[in-house]
C-alpha cells in the first residue's frame, strides 16, 4: 500500500493592526509551519489592544488584551483553528524582557499553534513539556530560550 504524504498545512496571515513592527506574513507563516506535526488550517490574526481586549473578555472573561489567544476549532487532523496576536501586547513584553521583538512573536506564534495541537500549561509536567518544545522550535531559527531571564545590565556605583 501506498502511502500519501500529508498536505502542507494552510496558514493564513491577517494584519489588523497598526504596529509597524509585525514581522511580514511569509515569517509568521515560517514559524508557524515548523511549530505543526500535524496538518492543519489556521488564520493567525494580528490584533490591536481593543480587538485583543475584546476577545480576551469575549472568550476568557478576562477584561484585558493578552499576547496571544488560541481558538481550537478541529482537535484532530486536519487541525483547524485561529491564532490571536496582540501586537502592543508583544511590543510592550518583548521590550520589558529585553528581546527582540520578532524573537517574541516567533515565541508567541510557536505558543499558539503548540496549543492548538493540544500543548498546554497546566501543570509542572506539562509546562515542562510545552517550554521544552518550544525552546527546541525557536532555536532553530536562532532565537534564544524565552523563558531564560536577560542579563541585567551593570550597575555604576
Amino acid at each position: 500500500m501506498t502511502r500519501t504524504p500529508p498536505r502542507s498545512p494552510k496558514i493564513t496571515v491577517q494584519n489588523a493592526s497598526t504596529a509597524r513592527n509585525v514581522p511580514t506574513a511569509a515569517r509568521i507563516r515560517r514559524w508557524a509551519r515548523a511549530a505543526l506535526a500535524a496538518e492543519a488550517q489556521v488564520t493567525i490574526r494580528i490584533v490591536g489592544a481593543t480587538e485583543g481586549r475584546l476577545l480576551n473578555r469575549s472568550y476568557r472573561r478576562k477584561d484585558y488584551a493578552t499576547n496571544v489567544l488560541t481558538f481550537v476549532f478541529r482537535d484532530h487532523a486536519p487541525l483547524a483553528g485561529d491564532i490571536a496576536l496582540c501586537a502592543p501586547v508583544i511590543t510592550r513584553e518583548a521590550r520589558a524582557q529585553r528581546k527582540p521583538v520578532a524573537a517574541h512573536y516567533a515565541h508567541m506564534v510557536v505558543h499558539g499553534l503548540l496549543h492548538l495541537q493540544g500543548y498546554d500549561h497546566e501543570s509542572e509536567n506539562d509546562a515542562r513539556v510545552m517550554e521544552r518544545r518550544e525552546r527546541t522550535l525557536l532555536a532553530a531559527f536562532g532565537y534564544p530560550d524565552p523563558y531564560k531571564a536577560p542579563p541585567q545590565p551593570l550597575r555604576s556605583r
